[in-house]
């Protein structure tokens, strides 16, 4: 039987509303008789934005109230970018679906540049990443590494404003804001290896609502499934979070094929532990077991001694 009523909580900044109204025009069209709402909210990691994320908690900030409003029966879904839910969700909560990719790499913004290899010394970039602030670091020592808050909106002004001189931003946001012109230029996951998920959206449900996630099912990409559920087993092997430079990114050679490659960083860049395994995937436990595979081979080269060198359990 189909829903009558469903509920989808949203973060009010525009790139979330804008996730939150592609569910929902992807649920309508499942579901025409259905009334569809998005309930607008403000997260405490909207609220704060005069310190870095790694310092107020990381980026499950951006989640707690929407699951409270899951939990108080006020919402039946939330949307989330992917690479913004943690590694681990909290009891009673469960990623229902998991929909078709954008494209995941960064993008380089800049009013002067056209990449950042034609930075000056000096130069100051803007990211809110520390896993982007390592491998810049690494490649162009002689750039200004500069935290970088606020909605995407609110991050471009402070370019327009001339206090940065060039941006690192997910590719994915600015195109679903039909901001591509601001992209300068795209950065391969070779110069800057995605974070695990970035540009995929979750759903997020209480795990008891077996009948939501029925309802959800449709909207449910395997293959995208599958890639992230590999870069986030290693995230989640490594206690990954905002406060640790860690990137994984998973790439397919063909529909079974699933190259994965991650890294764990100091935040200067000058440590940098890699790790690469191409492996047949054609369901989830194997991506995880892919994901297991990479995380034990980073740990055997030394990656929990360098996170627990970065202040890190």
């Amino acid at each position: 039987m189909p829903p009558e009523r469903l509920v989808i909580a949203s973060r009010e900044s525009r790139l979330a509303m804008w996730q939150a109204k592609h569910v929902q025009a992807l649920l309508k069209s499942l579901y025409p008789q259905c009334e569809i709402s998005i309930l607008g909210m403000t997260t405490r990691g909207d609220q704060i934005l005069d310190r870095s994320l790694s310092k107020i908690g990381g980026k499950g900030l951006f989640i707690k109230e929407l699951e409270t409003a899951l939990a108080d029966g006020h919402a039946d879904l939330a949307v989330h970018s992917l690479k913004d839910v943690p590694m681990d969700m909290p009891e009673g909560f469960s990623l229902a679906a998991i929909l078709e990719r954008a494209d995941p790499r960064d993008a380089f913004i800049s009013n002067h540049y056209d990449a950042l290899a034609q930075m000056p010394s000096g130069a100051v970039v803007g990211t809110s990443s520390l896993r982007r602030e390592s491998q810049i670091r690494k490649a162009y020592p002689h750039l200004i590494i500069s935290p970088l808050r606020g909605n995407l909106d609110t991050r471009l002004a402070k370019l327009d404003r001339g206090e940065f001189d060039a941006m690192i931003l997910a590719a994915a946001g600015l195109t679903r804001l039909d901001l591509t012109a601001r992209i300068k230029s795209l950065i391969t996951p070779e110069e800057s290896l995605p974070a695990a998920g970035q540009g995929a959206l979750g759903i997020e449900i209480r795990s008891d609502q077996v009948q939501i996630a029925a309802w959800l099912r449709p909207l449910v990409d395997d293959l995208a499934t599958w890639q992230v559920s590999a870069e986030r087993q290693v995230s989640r092997r490594l206690g990954g979070s905002c406060e640790i430079p860690i990137a994984a990114y998973g790439r397919w050679h063909n529909d079974q094929e699933l190259y994965l490659k991650a890294l764990v960083a100091s935040i200067d860049g000058r440590e940098m532990i890699e790790s690469s395994l191409t492996k047949t995937v054609t369901s989830s436990a194997q991506a995880v077991f892919l994901g297991d595979l990479i995380a034990d081979d980073l740990i055997a080269k030394g990656a929990k001694e360098l996170i627990q060198s970065l202040g890190q359990p």
